[in-house]
């Protein structure tokens, strides 16, 4: 397994841990309408790194066969994100634009943790 894909397998089991705790905090909180936002965000920014990463996937397969690759679909990232926000703001009773917001930044929060957890093993391994 290459090193990205090991990274993507990471990144998509800390996703799903993290969804795990915001269905906990949806189910027994108060703030119901905030962590639906955040549920609805962190699965719209999981959606947003998996069409990246396969996009890579083929744009790295398509260089080393000599092809041409025009688009990494950011087009359809940034449509995953305003479809977020069209929810949220269609539904503001029910799912908090707070939450949908900083459920869309979830993913980049989670590769700048594994990226400091990933550092500090390897460091202990050298040792």
């Amino acid at each position: 397994m290459t090193s990205f894909a090991a990274n993507m397998r990471r990144y998509i089991q800390y996703t799903l841990f993290l969804l795990a705790i915001l269905v906990l905090g949806w189910g027994f909180t108060p703030y119901e309408s905030f962590f639906l936002g955040f549920i609805l965000g962190t699965i719209l920014s999981f959606l947003i790194l998996w069409s990246l990463f396969s996009k890579v996937k083929r744009f790295g397969q398509a260089v080393e066969e000599g092809r041409k690759m025009y688009s990494l679909g950011t087009l359809t990232r940034l449509a995953l994100a305003a479809i977020g926000v069209i929810v949220a703001t269609r539904y503001p009773e029910t799912i908090q634009l707070y939450g949908v917001v900083i459920g869309l930044m979830s993913t980049y929060f989670i590769i700048f943790l594994d990226f400091f957890i990933q550092k500090i093993r390897s460091l202990q391994e050298e040792r």
